[in-house]
């Protein structure tokens, strides 16, 4: 269900469980993490977080949620891990983002969006706390209102308000993301090591 590919230095890790729109288990969540800790000892250049179908992710499984997932470090384990990689970080959201998924994107150093997807964290609807980290990076990039809007007020945006929030970066047709992903990560691919991690340990945030 978590498919890792890699192309050179460009690793890629997939989301393939559109039947359940993504959802993930810990299991999944457990996956992403190794897959990012190889990469990292690979000495990957770019390292991007797609999802198979139509859904980027909606969030915890819902059995294993009201088995515990929902609060589980894992979450945060994963953002933290995504969130310290030395590489350029990117979300390729290929559809909406929902939940605890939130939490992985916000930890990219870039979110790339289909225009069809749609942005909800309904945390407070659920009756749970959010990822520790997530309200902060979340206020980093479009502000606390914004963060309100999203966290306690539970409204569910659209792509082009999540652009124009700068929740996300740039809006991509499907069928253009695989060349927008080569854009994004050519200078990256051709950069020694030493440059690409030292420029990103330069840039706050």
């Amino acid at each position: 269900m978590i498919d890792v590919s890699n192309e050179g230095p460009i690793w890629t890790v997939r989301i393939n469980r559109p039947d359940k729109a993504n959802s993930l288990t810990r299991d999944m969540l457990q996956a992403i993490e190794d897959a990012a800790a190889t990469a990292q000892q690979a000495d990957a250049a770019a390292f991007v977080l797609t999802g198979e179908g139509k859904v980027f992710s909606a969030g915890a499984d819902l059995e294993e949620a009201r088995a515990g997932l929902a609060t589980d470090g894992v979450w945060e384990r994963l953002s933290s891990r995504i969130a310290e990689m030395p590489c350029l970080t990117i979300a390729a959201l290929n559809g909406t983002l929902a939940g605890g998924a939130f939490g992985m994107a916000l930890a990219c150093d870039l979110r790339i969006s289909v225009p069809t997807a749609k942005f909800f964290y309904p945390v407070m609807k659920l009756g749970f706390l959010p990822q520790p980290s997530d309200p902060g990076r979340m206020a980093a990039l479009i502000g606390p209102a914004r963060t309100r809007m999203i966290l306690m007020a539970s409204q569910k945006i659209d792509a082009a308000t999540a652009y124009d929030w700068g929740l996300v970066d740039r809006l991509v047709e499907p069928g253009d993301m695989p060349a927008a992903l080569a854009e994004l990560t050519d200078a990256v691919v051709a950069a020694p090591p030493a440059i690409r991690s030292g420029i990103k340990q330069m840039i706050p945030g």
